[in-house]
């Protein structure tokens, strides 16, 4: 064997947690119940997650964008995926039936499983999903991945044989949690043992409302019966089951009643179920309060908890799919131009007050015009002669050069006002001077005029 061939050689995919019926068919918890994923979806909150994750990432609107010249994007509807992603993927499913069905599978078995069929350009024309559970994952002589497929007569007929082999590029395979990134973990296997427990809570909790809602115990006879077989029977007949629960019992020949099982609220029945919500709702990082689990929620932390729960929850199951969309459906040229986005606007959507506090700000500063704005909200758009996509900005903000520009103007006006003001007041100065010079001439001529007249008055000595 050469250096080269232990890179080609690599092992095998391990499937001993990927949920296959092997797996749950061999193990079982440790409560002694049989987990699989139909005993597991019989526990309500188990239902209700995968409800809940399925349920989000079909509603969402998937599209196919094309990058455009000038850095933007724009919807490619013109390309044959955008339809069977967007619409319809084969002719037997819409779109939120097909990605509810895959995320169901991913949710139970760790891995999600769908055939392509294209034409002979290399074009995706179908695509059908596949029982996880049928499917077996493993590596030929080269290394290269290959599937093998159980196939069904109930299946839509796009393959022929009971044991299919497909080749990678035929099949559309989303990964869970994985530690070899080829096979994912099935949660429902790895927490089986939380899952078992569930299962042992509700059943005992059935059996005993089932046997009368009474503790069980010993009926006691102060002498030996011939037939206590026919006591049994007609005790159990009598107050047995949840139906004749709150009968009075009448005991003969001196017979006695003694409990002996232990109250329910001595063995915290109902708190070990209550914990046992908030257990499974921890394997799929779902809030409690979406399961119907109010206890430690209110108003104030409940709008929080949503936004955590599509960022750390729903973002990275939505990762997933649009980079397997990438990596699986489109060719090598097309990975260049286009790109598969979910759009989760819808789920970030605040209060009504909010969202409008929100168009508010970006309208006021120009970066959303007002048919952006009633686009989001589902309104007619306003037509183009009318202002609808223009884009407003508020008059008391100016660029920051144009500030510098406009403050250095007004400093060289106050410059030249100032020298102004100078020379202005240099020359009335000068006035008032000449003004006052000559008003003490003509004091001083008066003066004299009045000296002149009196001595020519005045008699000779």
């Amino acid at each position: 064997m050469g250096i080269f061939d232990i890179f080609k050689n690599r092992g095998r995919p391990r499937d001993s947690t990927a949920g296959s019926f092997l797996r749950f068919f061999f193990g079982s918890s440790v409560s002694g119940k049989n987990v699989n994923e139909r005993t597991a979806m019989q526990i309500t909150a188990v239902y209700a997650c995968i409800r809940i994750l399925a349920e989000s990432v079909a509603q969402l609107p998937l599209h196919l964008y094309k990058y455009n010249g000038n850095g933007g994007k724009e919807k490619a509807t013109e390309h044959s995926l955008y339809r069977l992603l967007h619409d319809e993927p084969n002719p037997e499913m819409t779109s939120f039936v097909f990605r509810e069905t895959l995320m169901t599978h991913l949710l139970l078995y760790g891995n999600a499983y769908a055939q392509i069929i294209r034409n002979g350009k290399g074009e995706v024309l179908a695509l059908y999903p596949l029982m996880a559970n049928r499917m077996k994952v493993d590596r030929d002589e080269k290394g290269e991945l290959y599937y093998e497929y159980q196939h069904m007569n109930d299946e839509a007929n796009t393959m022929k044989g009971a044991m299919v082999k497909l080749k990678k590029k035929d099949v559309f395979h989303i990964v869970g949690l994985s530690s070899d990134g080829v096979v994912g973990y099935s949660p429902i296997a790895m927490a089986k043992n939380a899952i078992g427990m569930s299962i042992a809570c509700e059943e005992y909790g059935s059996k005993f409302f089932n046997n009368g809602a009474v503790p069980g115990g010993v009926l006691e006879h102060p002498d030996q019966l011939k037939n206590p077989e026919k006591v049994r029977e007609s005790w159990t007949n009598t107050f047995g089951g949840s139906q004749n629960a709150g009968k009075v019992a009448v005991l003969e020949e001196g017979m006695k009643y003694h409990p002996i099982s232990i109250p329910n609220n001595e063995a915290q029945f109902l708190e070990t179920r209550k914990f046992q919500i908030s257990e499974i709702a921890r394997i799929f990082r779902v809030p409690n309060h979406m399961i119907s689990d109010l206890e430690h929620s209110s108003f104030n932390n409940i709008e929080q908890q949503s936004l955590e729960f599509v960022k750390y929850t729903l973002e990275p199951w939505i990762s997933r799919w649009e980079q397997t969309i990438h990596k699986c459906l489109l060719n090598e040229d097309e990975k260049k131009d286009y790109f598969v986005k979910f759009n989760l606007d819808g789920l970030l959507r605040g209060d009504y007050q909010s969202r409008m506090n929100g168009y508010s700000v970006a309208r006021q500063n120009g970066w959303m015009s007002a048919n952006d704005i009633r686009s989001l909200e589902q309104l007619d758009l306003i037509p183009e002669d009318k202002g609808g996509d223009s884009y407003l900005v508020n008059g008391n903000m100016i660029p920051l050069m144009t500030a510098a520009k406009k403050e250095n103007i007004e400093e060289e006006n106050n410059g030249s006002e100032e020298v102004l003001g100078v020379e202005g007041n240099q020359k009335e100065k000068n006035d008032r001077q000449s003004r006052d010079g000559n008003i003490r001439e003509q004091r001083h001529e008066r003066s004299s005029r009045r000296n002149g007249r009196s001595s020519r008055a005045s008699p000779t000595a």
